[in-house]
């Protein structure tokens, strides 16, 4: 049998670069894409796996990237992120509009660009990581949780669009997971950052990337739809014990 090659976007740091390392265990050839080269290129070595350079918010950079990939068995949508955390009167539209267009968009993209590799596979399985903020609201956080939403509505819709064809849908919804994603949020600002994890041990994304290795490698009749899953202490988006 011939090695299975899974794709992940957004593999240089967190959740990603977990990801690759735990589908590298599972015996995937790892694909890996994200705007920084240098990391994917370091980590693909480390892994004898490829890495290539993508940018998920530019269509010709995915054109790009699809385009070098002879094969996809399976497709990891891990790209994405917030910023910022204003309430509605107070939004900013840029936060808003790269928030779209990387978590909605830039799904859309690279899905679109590697199903048809996916189905000819025979056995092609899609993971989009989104958020417990897809399925809540919380104040501050429209921007985010609207693009989750969305991102959530498509990858459900693909399921049902795809029902009968060789292609499993999984959603991993993570809640509170110790990344760059606060530091990212609230542009390098590391006291704030920290604070968000305060009190309360968080997921790591060693944590999440076990949840997507071990759902890659159900047998193919199984399809594990969606996987929710947060730290013991937190309860939603809004609510969690600190000590």
């Amino acid at each position: 049998m011939s090695t299975r090659t899974a794709v992940i976007t957004g593999a240089s740091a967190g959740i990603g670069a977990a990801t690759a390392r735990a589908l590298a265990k599972a015996g995937f050839h790892v694909v890996l894409g994200a705007r920084r080269l240098d990391k994917v290129r370091a980590l693909a070595e480390e892994l004898s796996g490829s890495a290539q350079q993508l940018d998920v918010t530019d269509a010709g950079s995915v054109a790009s990237f699809a385009a070098q990939i002879p094969e996809c068995h399976l497709l990891v949508n891990n790209a994405g992120g917030a910023r910022g955390l204003e309430r509605v009167e107070n939004a900013d539209e840029e936060h808003w509009r790269w928030m779209w267009e990387t978590n909605v968009l830039g799904t859309l993209r690279i899905t679109k660009a590697l199903l048809p590799k996916l189905i000819d596979s025979g056995d092609g399985h899609v993971i989009t990581v989104t958020s417990i903020a897809g399925h809540e609201v919380y104040d501050g956080g429209s921007g985010y949780t609207s693009a989750k939403h969305a991102q959530s509505a498509l990858h459900q819709t693909l399921r049902s669009e795809h029902l009968g064809q060789p292609v499993r849908l999984t959603e991993v919804v993570p809640g509170m997971v110790r990344t760059d994603f606060s530091l990212n949020r609230f542009e390098g600002d590391t006291s704030r950052a920290d604070k968000v994890y305060q009190g309360i041990e968080p997921l790591t994304a060693d944590d999440v990337a076990d949840v997507i290795a071990f759902a890659a490698s159900r047998p193919s009749h199984v399809n594990l739809d969606q996987i929710v899953m947060k730290p013991r202490a937190q309860l939603n988006g809004s609510r969690a014990h600190r000590e």
